[in-house]
């Protein structure tokens, strides 16, 4: 099954900042291309770190230095320290997050859209072999997989699933698809067929649901295991002969 890959989706031209950018420009280009974030880069355009809108309201947010001489270094948490750190940053560098987190541009947007909840980011600098920066994806760019047209989707499951995946013609079942939500009817030879038609066709990239009205003349639920995964459909047809 073919899945929508980042590099399709990503923006190649991307607002980035070098390791010692000021502070103030930093602000600017954030302002300017009405961004909420971007991609610190050093002299080889490998990513080095991200910055945000967030950390730079932390900078201005943080106590003057006379304030902050007050409390004893020891006193600090690590992450006061670094907060503290943040608050005298001047350039981009010093303000950065880091390690950043990155993807390639081969990643599918299912994984792209794993990391991002996993990690609790709204972009990702997109990276080559060699780490450089190729392009920037945002929650809004992978939304694209939902604009994907409903004769696509459908082309899609008669094509990967039912004729390369399960071996059947194209018109055995009906497939409808209406704003992206796809209707499978029909009758299919044994229950572990329909079950791998619903759950590959949730797996396509655009698809928002699946409605299950497939029938099957032999129930063969009893001669697999309980959890049966849709790879590998040739060889589990070939040990049941």
């Amino acid at each position: 099954m073919k899945h929508d890959k980042v590099g399709s989706v990503m923006t190649t031209e991307v607002v980035r900042a070098a390791y010692g950018t000021p502070f103030r420009e930093v602000a600017r280009l954030l302002a300017e291309h009405r961004i909420s974030g971007l991609p610190v880069v050093d002299e080889d355009e490998k990513v080095v770190g991200v910055l945000s809108e967030t950390d730079l309201v932390a900078r201005q947010a943080e106590p003057p230095e006379p304030a902050r001489r007050r409390l004893p270094a020891l006193a600090l948490t690590g992450a006061a320290r670094r907060r503290a750190a943040k608050g005298r940053a001047r350039t981009a560098g010093q303000l950065m997050t880091e390690p950043p987190v990155t993807v390639g541009a081969g990643a599918t947007v299912a994984q792209a859209a794993r990391t991002m909840t996993e990690r609790g980011v709204e972009r990702l600098p997109v990276v080559d072999e060699e780490d450089r920066l190729v392009g920037i994806v945002t929650r809004r760019d992978l939304l694209q997989v939902f604009l994907k047209p409903d004769r696509g989707i459908r082309d899609e499951v008669i094509e990967e699933i039912l004729r390369r995946a399960l071996w059947l013609p194209p018109r055995s079942i009906d497939v409808s698809v209406v704003e992206g939500v796809v209707t499978l009817a029909g009758r299919m030879e044994r229950r572990s067929d329909t079950e791998i038609a619903v759950s590959t066709t949730r797996r396509i990239d655009g698809v928002v649901a699946v409605v299950d009205r497939l029938t099957y003349r032999l129930d063969d639920s009893h001669l697999r295991p309980a959890r049966h995964e849709p790879h590998g459909v040739t060889e589990d047809r070939l040990r049941s002969l």
